[in-house]
């Protein structure tokens, strides 16, 4: 094989995930050194990547702006993945929302440079994934995907008969993401409440999905870890007080095992997002409607259990609505877009998976969407 939320159509749901107040604390130790923080503004009268300087304390600071060449749809777009990275870190992949594209931006001295931008295949590009050289673009307004591949200057061209539909119209799909081996490529459908896996082929395109029905209503965001296994969100049409996680394996027949079924957060609202630490140990879900950070333990078999009793391992402040989440490469920050209030906050992950707030930086749009760490 080849190794290379519209924010959500449920009202309720798209009230709650919307939307830091992050109390200062001790700082974490340094990491030895300094990365970055990107996300996207999605403004509908120019899209741009704003980007963070990191200290190596996890403190955040404004680098720049650079425009995607695209237009931003100018709200939420019920979304995991809207901007990413290549394995190697050097191009970051950004959905244009509102103008149907897709840009790539190479990382310089000079912060970002616009390095390619084109058709994304579909209407209204949500989530774009990569692997290798074979990127594929998720689009909510057609139900359906579009592959391309990049040369290494950064150029797209897209991948003639790539294009495959979604499991019916009006999916409200969330998130796309190839697995870490690249064979297979996974969507979430939030309307359907169906995870679909899609067989990645010698010549880059999808076969059929294999379709497997979610055990709890909405899956949303996503993330692979150790051995072939996958964590899935279920924000539950945002009922109050309803929050989970899934996990599962991939399997041999090209679909994938269900492992913990609907693990859940007590009286969190609204998962949406998802990260898992490098090392596979600690899974995280984003609780848009009440303010808060979940914590998983993973067993090695992929089991989950909750870090925090309560299921709180952080606050976000009240009415912040916490949405995309992201790690650092070695897992020792976590960052999370908090829009509703226009902020990023971080925080520190100890080595039983538990989060120390850290601190707080400004200046995010109320349309932005996705985070990149390094």
């Amino acid at each position: 094989m080849r190794h290379l939320l519209s924010r959500f159509k449920f009202p309720a749901l798209a009230a709650s995930c919307a939307i830091v107040l992050a109390s200062l604390a001790a700082p974490a130790a340094a990491d030895g050194g300094r990365g970055g923080v990107y996300t996207l503004s999605n403004a509908a009268a120019g899209n741009e990547v704003l980007a963070f300087a990191r200290g190596p304390g996890g403190e955040l600071t404004p680098a720049g702006s650079f425009p995607t060449g695209g237009l931003g749809s100018g709200g939420g777009l019920g979304n995991q993945g809207a901007l990413v990275q290549s394995q190697g870190g050097h191009w970051l992949f950004a959905v244009n929302a509102g103008s149907n594209e897709l840009s790539v931006l190479a990382r310089s001295r000079k912060g970002l440079e616009l390095v390619d931008k084109a058709a994304s295949g579909g209407q209204r590009p949500v989530s774009v994934t990569v692997h290798g050289d074979l990127v594929y673009v998720l689009h909510a307004g057609s139900d359906d995907l579009a592959g391309f591949n990049v040369d290494p200057l950064g150029k797209l061209t897209p991948i003639a008969g790539s294009i495959r539909a979604l499991s019916a119209t009006g999916t409200a799909p969330a998130q796309a993401e190839f697995s870490r081996d690249g064979e297979h490529l996974v969507v979430t459908e939030k309307a359907t409440s169906r995870v679909l896996i899609y067989p990645v082929g010698d010549d880059g395109l999808l076969g059929d999905p294999v379709v497997q029905a979610s055990p709890a209503p909405t899956p949303f965001g996503f993330a692979f870890g150790k051995r072939r296994q996958l964590f899935v969100s279920e924000a539950f049409m945002g009922q109050p007080g309803r929050s989970s996680m899934s996990s599962y394996r991939l399997n041999e027949a090209g679909g994938v095992d269900l492992i913990t079924a609907a693990a859940a957060a007590p009286g969190q609202t609204a998962a949406c997002w998802v990260v898992v630490t490098r090392d596979g140990r600690f899974a995280y879900i984003s609780n848009t409607g009440s303010d808060t950070l979940t914590g998983y333990h993973v067993a090695r078999n992929g089991a989950l259990s909750l870090i925090d009793a309560d299921a709180v391992s952080a606050r976000t402040g009240a009415g912040s609505g916490p949405t995309d989440m992201a790690l650092t490469r070695n897992s020792r920050f976590l960052f999370t877009l908090n829009p509703a209030n226009g902020t990023l906050s971080s925080f520190g992950v100890g080595p039983r998976g538990r989060l120390t707030p850290l601190a707080l930086v400004g200046g995010i749009p109320a349309s932005a969407t996705g985070l990149v760490a390094r």
